[in-house]
């Protein structure tokens, strides 16, 4: 878990998506010198280590064509228990 570092979520990310983090980031960094959008900076941190996390799960890249191609068959299907009955 890179946390919120910024160095280390993008040496956690895939070289296919540093780019994007980086000029994302550096959008934000020009953001929160106006202070009321500070908190942007913290927001796109949390986004991307979340990002970064599931990019480094195996099977990513194909539950991602699979949600693509409508595979829904390779989707588990969980209701937790209280919620029995409501869905």
């Amino acid at each position: 878990d890179p946390g919120e570092d910024p160095a280390a979520i993008f040496e956690a990310l895939p070289v296919s998506h540093r780019a994007q983090f980086r000029a994302e980031y550096d959008d934000a960094l020009e953001a929160a010198h106006d202070l009321a959008r500070f908190k942007q900076v913290q927001t796109l941190l949390r986004q991307w280590r979340l990002r970064a996390i599931a990019y480094a799960r195996p099977g990513y890249e194909e539950a991602v064509q699979d949600a693509i191609q409508n595979r829904t068959e390779m989707f588990t299907r969980y209701t937790p228990p209280e919620w029995e009955g409501r869905v």
